[in-house]
């Protein structure tokens, strides 16, 4: 472990910490209202799964802007519900955000959930929208959950499917690829889809101690913007775009943007610019 940082960050992480405590992070609280958007109908899976009790003690990990956390803090009323994150900038979103709503229940912690000594045998439950597929050793980071739930505890995931099922990122390295042949990510490196093959999932959170492990696919509408030239405008400034974009010379990168407002101009419909999306709701016992 390193505390070279604001915060001790496990050094498989630094990468994910420089990102989601800078530029990235910073960008997700930009534009923390389209995120909230776009992952609306995934909310919805991910809580019902979660089936919060009045009396919960819950954990958000990577809990952003603190959407989720809100929506189980509502739930556990009775309870309390800690959210963390590695962006600094995103919990002050959060905390503002469970101010205004009122909500006296809620506690948020820059923490890198991999390390972060978490009261043992506390939680009821732990529970996550996109926020644990960047973990540099999945396997202690998951087991670092474990050891903060109680006996009979529960962990509920929202991960996403793989690229092949997810045509709003498919599509948008396919454009600005402008014709470089880009691999597929690593299936077992950190990123969104390193848990998209259920076995590998499976296999994780069981060396980490958890049983029952079930995945369950869930396929919903991601939007992006209520016009084609908004949606662009966005995709084209988000990290992956930043990132595809920055090699390329600038005939390259006309092409390249040409090619992603086409795709955006394909998904213009009476609600906006959506693309179909997949993800799996993961379920797992603390494994006692």
């Amino acid at each position: 472990m390193t505390t070279s940082h604001a915060i001790p960050v496990d050094p498989t992480n630094t990468d994910a910490f420089r990102a989601w405590n800078g530029p990235d992070g910073d960008f997700w609280a930009e534009e923390e209202h389209r995120f909230d958007h776009s992952l609306h109908h995934y909310r919805r899976a991910l809580l019902d799964a979660a089936d919060i009790r009045p009396g919960d003690h819950v954990l958000d990990i990577g809990c952003g802007n603190g959407e989720t956390t809100r929506g189980a803090a509502t739930l556990a009323r009775h309870g309390r519900v800690l959210g963390v994150d590695l962006s600094a900038r995103m919990l002050e979103q959060a905390r503002r955000r469970a101010t205004e709503e009122g909500l006296s229940n809620v506690d948020l912690l820059q923490a890198d959930a991999q390390i972060h000594p978490f009261p043992p045998e506390r939680l009821d439950l732990a529970i996550s929208r996109t926020g644990t597929m960047f973990f540099g050793d999945p396997v202690a980071a998951f087991a670092n959950i474990r050891r903060a739930l109680r006996p009979g505890g529960r962990l509920v995931l929202l991960v996403w499917q793989g690229i092949d099922r997810n045509d709003w990122i498919r599509e948008l390295r396919e454009a600005l690829a402008a014709g470089r042949d880009l691999p597929d990510p690593p299936p077992d490196a950190p990123g969104p889809f390193c848990f998209a093959d259920p076995e590998r999932g499976r296999a994780v959170l069981t060396a980490a101690g958890f049983d029952d492990v079930v995945f369950t696919g869930v396929e919903e509408p991601m939007w992006f913007g209520a016009t084609a030239e908004d949606a662009f405008d966005f995709l084209s400034r988000q990290g992956p775009a930043r990132f595809l974009l920055r090699d390329l010379d600038p005939e390259a990168r006309e092409r390249a943007l040409a090619a992603l407002r086409a795709s955006v101009d394909a998904h213009v419909g009476a609600e906006g610019v959506v693309y179909p999306s997949a993800a799996w709701v993961v379920s797992a016992g603390r494994g006692d």
